[in-house]
């Protein structure tokens, strides 16, 4: 277990709660990037394949919190798009 492995998932995921507030909160994803969050999705799943193929240890979690934040995230953005698309057809 890396500390500097944990304290970069921390930091990134700090990002999250943020950005998903914001977006419950204006109902809008102007400005957001699926196509990033889609990286960044892959970024956590192929962690948390590195941490079950032999190097499992706690950090794990901090995986799968993340993973689960940007999955939210992404899922809002699919929620929202639509609507963002409406209000800039007029």
């Amino acid at each position: 277990m890396s500390i500097f492995e944990i304290g970069m998932l921390i930091c990134f995921g700090a990002a999250w709660p943020t950005s998903i507030l914001k977006t419950l909160k204006s109902k809008t994803v102007a400005g957001k990037s699926v196509v990033f969050m889609i990286i960044v999705e892959l970024g956590y799943i192929s962690g948390i394949c590195y941490k079950l193929t032999g190097n499992l240890d706690k950090v794990i979690i901090l995986y799968i919190l993340n993973a689960i934040m940007v999955s939210f995230d992404i899922s809002l953005y699919i929620r929202y798009r639509k609507t963002d698309t409406k209000q800039y057809q007029g």
